[in-house]
Order: structure tokens, then sequence, then C-alpha cells
């Protein structure tokens, strides 16, 4: 992408065009018909399966009221108590994030929140369910945008560790 065309784009999606192509990273964001605010929306407009979204998910780690991202495979739930383990203290606890929360930490709305350009960097886990594939799809900043990305790329990118964080689909069933 050149100048000119990252300039006709959402704000956010310039602000994660500018992080993917500092980064080397060969896909750009891509502008989408309709909306892809939810992990199905997104699997169905790309016509790839759900497990293939990256979805981003914040939370609110108490009592400091950093934001922590959780990037999980799309047909996946996050197990708070798994995330919880991992990024909080003895007797600290993880909370949910409003929308106001969100958009102050991430610079993003519900529906279009990146892996990458935050507005402030938060703690970061990836779910290993993402290894499932070779190739997966994440917000590029508006919830029209997506970027196209390997497991691989997405640990590069964010700096993350990959975790067990989602529930046993088994559970989920139950």
């Amino acid at each position: 992408m050149c100048g000119a065309e990252l300039k006709s784009l959402p704000e956010g999606v310039q602000r994660v065009a500018a992080v993917l192509q500092a980064a080397g990273h060969p896909h750009g964001p891509q502008m989408l018909d309709d909306a892809a605010r939810t992990a199905q929306q997104a699997a169905d407009a790309l016509g790839v399966t759900l497990g293939q979204i990256a979805k981003s998910i914040i939370f609110r780690r108490k009592p400091d009221g950093a934001a922590v991202l959780v990037v999980t495979s799309g047909d996946r739930r996050v197990d708070e108590k798994k995330v919880q383990a991992l990024v909080c203290g003895e007797g600290q606890k993880l909370g949910r994030a409003d929308a106001d929360f969100v958009k102050t930490a991430t610079g993003f709305s519900i529906g279009g929140v990146s892996p990458v350009a935050h507005a402030t960097r938060p703690v970061t886990l990836i779910d290993r369910e993402l290894h499932r594939f070779d190739e997966i799809w994440a917000a590029a900043g508006h919830p029209h945008g997506v970027f196209r990305l390997t497991p691989a790329d997405l640990a590069q990118l964010t700096g993350a560790p990959v975790a067990d964080v989602a529930q046993d689909p088994a559970a989920e069933a139950a």
C-alpha cells in the first residue's frame, strides 16, 4: 500500500497498515463490503472456516486496570480462569471490559479490535488453538477491515506468548 491508498482508509486501519508495513508483513489490510463485527460474519465474508478468524477479546485486569488482549480462534471461547491464572497475581481478578474501556485502551471499537497498533500496549496472549491453521485472519482496526497472516506472524507481530487459553470444546458442548 502506498501513502495515497492509506489516507483513504479509516484511521484505525491506517494505524494497523503502518504497523504491518513497518514489520515487513506481506499482507496489508483489506476492506470488506459488509461489516464483520463477529467471527462468524468475518468467516462468511472471507469464505474461510470460523476457526481461522483470530478474534481479539479484551479483558480488564483488576486492580491496575491494564488491558488484557486474548487473540483466540473464532470457533473457541476464552476460559477466563486460565487467562486470569496467566496474567494476574495472587488474589487479583480479571474483569470484563465495556465498550468505553475497549475504545480507550485499544483505540479501536468492539468488532474491529486488531491484535496490533493499540493505543496502549496491552498484556497479550495468543490462543494455541490458532496453530491448527496455516492461514488466519484478524481484524484490522475497523469492523470492515481484516488482514491475513499465519499464527507465527501473529506471535512475531505482537511479541506475545502462545498459551492454552480456550475452554475445552467438550466442556463447551455440555
